[in-house]
């Protein structure tokens, strides 16, 4: 069966109209998953729950009783737990922890008639930016196996590209959905902060972490947060207020829509074939009545400082847990407890993890926590403050999701700093807690893809939506 290229929107059509079976579209799926197997997207595929959820959407289907998103297979990133199933969070430390309960996200793609098809490799423990990171070794970019498909979500996003899952979830803590959403050519949102149910999400950086759906078109990343969106009591963080029709608001334009650029994204640094992408789809939305405007965000250049920094402190406590006192990886033989805390964190976590462990636990040490982590705070207050300001002039924030397109695997993996810098357009939104959305618009010299970056005003999700559609129609002429 071939379904070439139907987004969920177009597949769930042939479903209704029965010329479809989900078994059918779920059997696809998990073949191109199996001739894929060089992407290295997956760390487990759920074949068989898969096959019977398809069976079973099939038969309400023909009762016409079925979920709002029958028949969309869809796979998920490894932190994220689902009842009986490992989560390994791209980890050593993991690499067995089955877990015993479904995360919210899970618990209502179910009810909603999703058919889960995988686990997606990751960044460990969604530390890193190019999915080099892992324990199982890094997924591969579709459109160059040479390069990296970003990170920490580069499993999702890999898989959404190569047509081995409608759509997949990710977490978002720095720009882990958007970043890889642009390597890879495909649709990435960060939800803004508290927007999406955390529990059942393994922690990195609490006050940051989001989950995030990842699709081929603005239309299925709607859906799907229609039905993972909304308070969840199981999440102290969660906002408590009505879920929007996203799909429904997106068919009906804004009208005297502004748009802010803002001049500190478009620097020194910026890819010269990304600034000219950019700059094309602004002309775009120029042409099709969009007012632009100069808008500043005047401390940017310390975001990427300030994110480390707090980041870093959260991890350092979050992961403190992982001891092998209680589950997860426990080292071999320990003479005492000391030698066990020491060796099963040693040997469970990989390099870059513990890199950050290390950050984390310096800047919240006695002598230099005022110093760093409570001058990051008001840094992060600060940078707050600009956004706020600046959507007092525009209805939503354009930029590049990257400075540069997908890297060589190998190129960065040994300079973290510069590995860092990668996340340079993409840590703002995670720090002011605003929804941000990456958008395929073109391809450099090289043929891989290039993403642009729409920002909104918190919990104003419907106009990255508005905006996304709109710009996804005039790119494609």
């Amino acid at each position: 069966m071939n379904l070439g290229g139907l987004d969920f929107d177009g597949i769930q059509r042939l479903l209704r109209q029965r010329k479809i079976t989900c078994r059918q579209v779920t059997e696809q799926f998990l073949e191109n998953i199996n001739e894929g197997r060089k992407l290295n997207a997956f760390i487990s595929i759920l074949s068989e729950r898969a096959r019977a959820k398809a069976d079973d959407v099939d038969q309400k289907l023909r009762k016409n009783c079925a979920g709002t998103l029958a028949g969309l297979v869809i796979a998920i990133k490894d932190n994220i737990n689902i009842a009986g199933e490992i989560t390994t969070c791209g980890s050593k430390m993991l690499a067995h922890f089955v877990s015993p309960y479904d995360a919210t996200v899970i618990q209502r793609l179910d009810a909603a008639d999703a058919i889960i098809i995988g686990k997606t490799n990751m960044d460990e423990f969604a530390m890193g930016s190019s999915n080099e990171t892992s324990y199982y070794g890094a997924a591969k970019n579709p459109h160059n196996f040479a390069c990296v498909p970003g990170g920490s979500s580069g499993g999702s996003a890999v898989a959404v590209a190569a047509r081995m899952a409608m759509a997949a979830l990710g977490s978002d803590t720095g720009g882990s959905v958007r970043q890889p959403a642009s390597f890879c050519g495909v649709v990435g949102l960060k939800p803004g902060y508290g927007l999406v149910s955390r529990f059942g999400l393994v922690a990195y950086a609490s006050s940051f972490d989001q989950i995030g759906p990842i699709t081929s078109s603005i239309a299925d990343c709607a859906k799907i947060l229609e039905v993972i969106a909304g308070h969840d009591p199981m999440d102290s963080t969660s906002a408590d207020f009505p879920v929007p029709q996203y799909f429904d608001s997106m068919q009906r334009p804004k009208h005297s829509l502004k748009i802010g650029l803002p001049v500190e994204y478009l620097g020194e640094g910026l890819n010269p074939e990304v600034r000219h992408t950019i700059a094309r789809s602004v002309e775009l939305l120029k042409k099709a009545g969009a007012a632009i405007v100069p808008v500043h965000l005047q401390h940017t250049d310390y975001a990427l400082s300030c994110y480390y920094i707090l980041a870093t402190a959260e991890a350092s406590s979050n992961l403190a847990r992982y001891d092998g006192s209680h589950f997860g990886f426990r080292c071999s033989n320990p003479s005492d407890l000391d030698q066990m805390y020491s060796n099963t964190r040693t040997e469970g976590f990989g390099d870059e993890v513990k890199r950050r462990i290390l950050l984390g636990t310096y800047v919240l040490s006695a002598g230099y926590y005022d110093a760093y982590y409570r001058n990051a705070q008001k840094v992060r207050t600060l940078i707050q403050q600009d956004f706020r300001d600046a959507f007092e002039q525009c209805d939503c924030i354009i930029t590049p999701t990257t400075a540069t397109t997908a890297f060589s695997i190998g190129e960065k993996i040994n300079d973290p700093l510069t590995m860092y810098l990668s996340d340079l357009y993409t840590v703002s939104a995670n720090l002011a807690g605003i929804p941000a959305l990456s958008l395929p618009c073109g391809f450099d010299s090289s043929n891989l893809p290039i993403g642009i970056q729409i920002m909104a005003n918190r919990f104003d999700e419907a106009t990255l939506f508005n905006v996304g559609s709109l710009l996804e129609r005039l790119l494609k002429g």
